[in-house]
């Protein structure tokens, strides 16, 4: 009987074929929608989780001032110094590795190439902090270190530029108007935080780059690695009372220090984004129930048409309950095809934007059969009022139908 039931079904949207299109035409744009919606929303999530996760795994960044800049009017906050690195290695239970930086910029040259990147005074502690690999060479000795020595390392798309396919390890460029050696390269990382390149660096040590770029002993930036076996917040909030006491601020002055937790941002700015997805996905399913409402229209109409063989089906002893049986899993098919319609327009929309939108395709099985069950849904609720009203009709009446 289903076999059966299903076999008309079919026959009857083929009869209809440009009918049978307009009718499941809001349900293909509604599943369509929502999950290119949504399985570009799920991009953009690992998009900017990637992004921050370039600022390193479990890293509290420490900087002065009390945002990103340095603060309005008033004075300046002061930088750190040596003593302040020292102190939270030494102090601060949960700490995995300190790394102070001096950054400045400037052209690095080698032979008749150039090219204008960023310098990046710090210690051998900050590979450790940032996870960073060495892809040749080597890091600095700690006699490189206190000696201030002009000794580099370099990203990958400094090399590219300097180097091409060249070995850069044991060569010499110039930095400004500084000599200095490479003595390793790093590998690949690609996009950072706040879409920054990381491989565009050279890397020296940090009193190299105080004496003889930036001409201060002090230091703007302090990264601290925090061990995993401890809880981020509270290691920070025991740096915080370190740096306030080493800075003597008074219990109702405010931080003149800021500390940014990478876990923090990217929990925030993912959670962000997959509200926003959210949104838009609700929005877009908005278009479903709008198809949901044009196949009961165009159901209804069908019903109208087959009002007499509606008749003589029930004449000749078929039971309302067929009939009702007929018509809701033609309201079912319908839907169920917009879905595998919408379904795979969504696939060849969301692998055609992904690349544009500079977001990672990432295919979710779950959203697609959620949108697929619910597309089917649409027909069973929409589709049972029409098929309800055929199981209804009066035999006599629809056989006078004309």
């Amino acid at each position: 009987m289903l076999g059966t039931t299903i076999t008309l079904a079919f026959r009857e949207i083929r009869r209809h074929l440009l009918r049978s299109f307009l009718t499941i035409l809001g349900i293909v744009i509604g599943v369509a929608a929502v999950v290119t919606m949504v399985t570009l929303g799920n991009g953009a999530t690992a998009a900017v989780q990637e992004q921050i996760s370039g600022l390193g795994a479990n890293i509290l960044q420490i900087r002065p001032g009390q945002g990103f800049g340095r603060g309005g009017g008033g004075p300046q906050p002061p930088d750190f110094d040596e003593k302040d690195v020292e102190a939270i290695a030494e102090q601060v239970a949960g700490v995995a590795a300190v790394a102070p930086q001096a950054q400045s910029s400037g052209m690095a040259v080698r032979n008749a190439a150039n090219w204008s990147t960023t310098i990046n005074g710090t210690t051998g502690a900050y590979f450790t902090a940032q996870q960073w690999a060495l892809a040749s060479g080597r890091i600095f000795t700690p006699a490189e270190e206190q000696g201030g020595k002009a000794v580099c390392i370099i990203g990958a798309t400094v090399q590219q530029n300097l180097f091409r396919r060249d070995d850069p390890v044991g060569q010499r460029i110039r930095i400004r108007d500084i000599s200095c050696e490479v003595v390793g390269s790093l590998v690949r990382r690609g996009q950072g935080g706040f879409g920054n390149d990381q491989d565009d660096v050279v890397i020296m040590p940090i009193k190299t780059v105080q004496r003889r770029f930036t001409g201060s002993r002090d230091i703007r930036n302090i990264m601290v690695s925090v061990n995993p076996a401890y809880d981020s917040a509270t290691v920070q909030s025991s740096i915080s009372d370190l740096l306030r006491e080493r800075r003597k601020l008074q219990g109702g002055e405010p931080d003149n220090f800021n500390i940014f937790d990478t876990a923090q941002i990217s929990e925030t700015l993912s959670g962000t984004t997959r509200i926003l997805t959210a949104l838009l996905g609700a929005v877009a399913a908005v278009s479903l129930l709008v198809g949901g409402i044009g196949i009961m229209n165009i159901m209804l109409v069908s019903v109208t048409e087959r009002t007499r063989e509606i008749g003589i089906r029930l004449a000749i002893g078929a039971v309302a309950r067929e009939v009702l049986l007929q018509f809701l899993v033609e309201a079912i098919a319908l839907a169920c095809l917009g879905g595998v319609i919408g379904l795979i327009l969504a696939l060849l929309a969301s692998v055609s934007l992904a690349p544009l939108l500079q977001v990672p395709f990432i295919f979710d099985p779950q959203i697609n059969l959620l949108a697929f069950v619910f597309s089917a849904l649409i027909g069973v609720v929409f589709g049972y009022f029409p098929a309800r009203r055929a199981a209804s009709l009066n035999p006599i009446d629809a056989l006078r139908h004309e």
